[in-house]
């Protein structure tokens, strides 16, 4: 062999160049493999994200609506949708509402926590789905993938912002009586005061992050969530206010109806029983009132406390008047809310919606002639007025409920040939939105009913309560 042709064939031997291609090739289109895997499986992950996030968007804000009905849930919830045009439509075309939603329920889980079925439901599902177009799995087969995302929220239960609570009740001679429809067994005044102290134990006294609220001053802990306090009518002297949560000290002195506006603290009268407080549990978690806090003393919660009775005393002899009692408790909400920024106020009014005062037990001078005549302070027309002080309070930001306790489709003898108010409807307009207004057994029986399926007064002060928070995600399959 000549040396030409054995270099050539040493040469041919060395040369290896052309076995990287061998290998490259394959790693190559098994990494463009992955790629393609990681574009789409990012597609689905991003998309069926961008799904679930506006289908929990639409279930709350379904929630949120269900107080005003039905119709109004399933209108808000679709127009908080993903479905194109509607308020959480995203960069995700197609989405679609699956047939059948959304759909409103009534859950026994949520009623069993207070949370009451209003027109037939207490929470709402919402089913989205679409279908997501793939770019490399088409390769395989498979161009597209179809997602569905479902969410359902119950209409109340997350915690909102810290509230003030004024909660106004009837100390009227009426009080006295029995209560004759499923409340409870004794006076109506102790009825009432046992939907007080229901309020009290669903309320939050101090963060739940805390095992203990600590000391309180002045009926007030160190770091207060919610504070409530409780207002009464006919008004009683200042000096004797205490009585009503100090054992054994007698029922306090009533006196005129004060008409001082604005409403001032210090005065020979008031209507404020108990201040601002929220020390009526040791903590959020506490299953039982704290018997120290004159709160929960004054809501007679502290049935060892010597005294006949303990707690708010029906005095009466002063007839009803309820303006008054509703500007006070207004005007105190409104400097609580000050010294305590980004709170919110609830009013609720518990009576049986007639008034009668005479005018020898309204301060003066009276609009009672003139063309002035039943405008506060008035003996005339004094429903309206009540009406009237309720929806002011209402105009300010105030959450105001009413409590018709016994209430007739009668009465309200001072407003003849004024809207045709009768003591029903005079508690009816009181409150702020309608479906803040309750009825109990006893009111049903005389013809005045709610939108509101509740019956007695630890059933309504119970909803009420859950009332004061908001919207929340529960479990697809709750019960």
């Amino acid at each position: 062999m000549n040396q030409r042709n054995e270099s050539f064939l040493r040469r041919a031997h060395k040369d290896e160049r052309g076995q990287v291609l061998i290998v490259v090739l394959p790693m190559a289109v098994l990494l463009l493999g992955f790629a393609a895997f990681v574009v789409d499986f990012g597609r689905i992950y991003v998309s069926f994200h961008q799904l679930q996030a506006s289908t929990d968007a639409a279930a709350l804000a379904g929630a949120a609506a269900l107080p005003n009905g039905t119709t109004a849930a399933v209108q808000n919830a679709t127009l908080y949708s993903g479905v194109q045009g509607n308020k959480n439509a995203t960069f995700l075309p197609g989405v679609t509402m699956v047939s059948g939603y959304p759909l409103t329920k009534c859950l026994t889980t949520l009623t069993n926590q207070g949370i009451a079925c209003i027109s037939g439901a207490n929470a709402i599902q919402v089913k989205q789905q679409v279908t997501v177009p793939l770019t490399f799995a088409g390769l395989v087969g498979t161009s597209s993938i179809y997602l569905k995302a479902s969410a359902t929220a119950a209409m109340r239960g997350a915690a909102y912002s810290p509230y003030n609570v004024a909660m106004i009740i009837d100390s009227t001679a009426s009080m006295n009586s029995s209560d004759n429809g499923s409340n409870c067994s004794t006076t109506k005044e102790q009825c009432a005061l046992a939907g007080v102290r229901t309020m009290l134990g669903n309320l939050s006294p101090c963060g739940a992050s805390l095992s203990d609220c600590g000391a309180a001053v002045n009926g007030q802990v160190a770091n207060p969530v919610d504070q409530v306090s409780l207002f009464t009518f006919p008004a009683v002297t200042s000096a004797s206010a205490a009585n009503d949560y100090t054992c054994g000290a007698g029922s306090p002195a009533t006196t005129q109806y004060p008409t001082a506006s604005p409403y001032t603290i210090g005065g020979t009268a008031t209507y404020q029983i108990v201040n601002f407080s929220s020390d009526f549990r040791t903590s959020d978690t506490a299953t039982s009132l704290n018997t120290a806090s004159n709160i929960v003393i004054a809501a007679g919660g502290k049935p060892n406390c010597p005294g006949n009775p303990p707690g708010l005393q029906a005095a009466g002899g002063r007839g009803t008047y309820y303006p008054g009692a509703i500007y006070a408790a207004q005007s105190l909400l409104v400097t609580q809310q000050a010294a305590n920024p980004n709170t919110q106020n609830v009013l609720i009014i518990l009576g049986d919606g007639d008034a009668n005062a005479s005018s020898s037990n309204i301060q003066g001078p009276l609009n009672d002639t003139g063309p002035n005549m039943g405008n506060y302070p008035s003996s005339k027309q004094q429903c309206q007025q009540a009406v009237t002080a309720a929806q002011f309070a209402a105009s300010q930001g105030t959450k105001v409920y009413s409590v018709a306790y016994g209430a007739t489709t009668s009465g309200c003898s001072s407003d003849h040939g004024h809207n045709a108010l009768t003591a029903c409807t005079t508690m009816q307009q009181m409150a702020s939105p309608s479906t803040n207004f309750f009825t109990d057994s006893t009111s049903g029986n005389n013809g005045c009913t709610s939108s509101r399926s509740t019956s007695t007064l630890n059933q309504i002060f119970a909803v009420i309560a859950g009332d004061l928070t908001v919207a929340r995600l529960v479990p697809d399959n709750l019960p």
